[in-house]
């Protein structure tokens, strides 16, 4: 019988892989948009960094510490998203500025992960409560879920690193290329998103 640490981690990792909310996937893809591979620690900071801002507010939701408005956290998501590609576009077109920018323009994005994590949370705490319904105790239950949240986001990490690979070494577009073209798909999707969100207020 699957034990209670195991299927929270299972849910976890289901719940941010699934295809049907595919707004966290894109928001993890548009961290990742910039990248290449032999950069996966700045993104594992990055994607950690993520993880503590939602587990935050993943934690204070579950116990009923802080009230959500699901409408407007359905909305919030996807301008997430599309922060983050502008971000990335801006500082592509911009190109680099020595160390210190470069430097600095990091320190920010670490900060926009934390901060957006916030907000991510509150979209998987509704999902989270539903399932603590029957436990005594959501600590362990809680840190499973983070857990497989984060294992879950490792691997779309890693997924898009693959693929942007492929295209920049074997299909030959140059990475700022592939970089704009990632952020503004990303952009695009979380913009249809909002339109959506705008529509069934």
């Amino acid at each position: 019988m699957e034990s209670s640490f195991t299927l929270f981690l299972r849910l976890g990792i289901e719940h941010i892989s699934d295809l049907k909310g595919y707004d966290h996937m894109l928001f993890i893809t548009a961290l990742c948009a910039v990248y290449q591979f032999n950069q996966w620690k700045h993104l594992l900071w990055l994607v950690t960094a993520f993880t503590l801002g939602h587990s935050v507010t993943l934690a204070l939701a579950t116990l009923d510490l802080i009230t959500i408005n699901g409408e407007l956290v359905e909305f919030l998501i996807p301008i997430t998203i599309v922060v983050t590609s502008l971000v990335n576009i801006v500082l592509e077109l911009r190109g680099q500025h020595g160390r210190l920018a470069e430097r600095r323009s990091e320190y920010a994005k670490y900060g926009l992960a934390l901060g957006f994590g916030l907000i991510h949370g509150m979209g998987f705490s509704n999902f989270l409560r539903a399932m603590l319904g029957g436990e005594e105790s959501i600590v362990g239950p809680l840190f499973a879920f983070n857990l497989g949240l984060e294992l879950g986001q490792i691997l779309i990490l890693a997924v898009v690193l693959l693929i942007s690979t492929a295209m920049v070494r074997w299909v030959g577009l140059a990475q700022r290329d592939w970089s704009l073209l990632l952020s503004g798909g990303t952009a695009g999707a979380a913009l249809l998103m909002i339109v959506d969100a705008i529509g069934g207020v």
